[in-house]
């Protein structure tokens, strides 16, 4: 499937928006970005690797990651701040994707953050840990090679 440049962008749009704390239903984002339903999850997987829906479960178990880490909500409030309407379902899904029930990752997240309050970079995606070490500009990566 080849994506133009317009409809990238639309898509860009659509992750987005799937990104947001409250983000509006699938149908609502294909909507808003002027695809039909179908073809958007189509594209949106071409373009992304995983479906809309497994995109905006993944971006609300991140952001459950840092409530439990740094917050001070329970794990049912969490579980309702990011969106799931039941514990079990989301006490489920955290453990299939991050492979720790939510109370274990508070746990562990909890024991590792300094003083400081700050997230250490074991808990956030290993690019961003990676991308925070590289130079400002891209000039420095482009003469490591030559």
């Amino acid at each position: 499937m080849v994506l133009t440049r317009d409809v990238l962008a639309r898509l860009c749009r659509a992750r987005d928006l799937l990104c947001e704390e409250h983000a509006p239903s699938v149908g609502e984002v294909a909507k808003h970005v002027d695809i039909s339903p179908f073809h958007f999850i189509r594209q949106f997987e071409a373009a992304f690797g995983v479906t809309p829906r497994q995109f905006r479960i993944g971006s609300r178990i991140q952001w459950a990651k840092r409530l439990l880490a740094v917050g001070r909500l329970s794990v049912t409030d969490v579980c309702m701040e990011v969106g799931f309407s039941s514990l079990g379902s989301f006490s489920d899904t955290f453990a299939r994707r991050v492979g720790t029930r939510p109370s274990e990752y508070r746990r562990r997240a909890r024991a590792m953050i300094h003083d400081s309050g700050m997230v250490p970079h074991p808990l956030e995606p290993g690019c961003l840990s990676l991308m925070a070490l590289l130079p400002e500009s891209g000039d420095a990566i482009s003469e490591k090679r030559e």
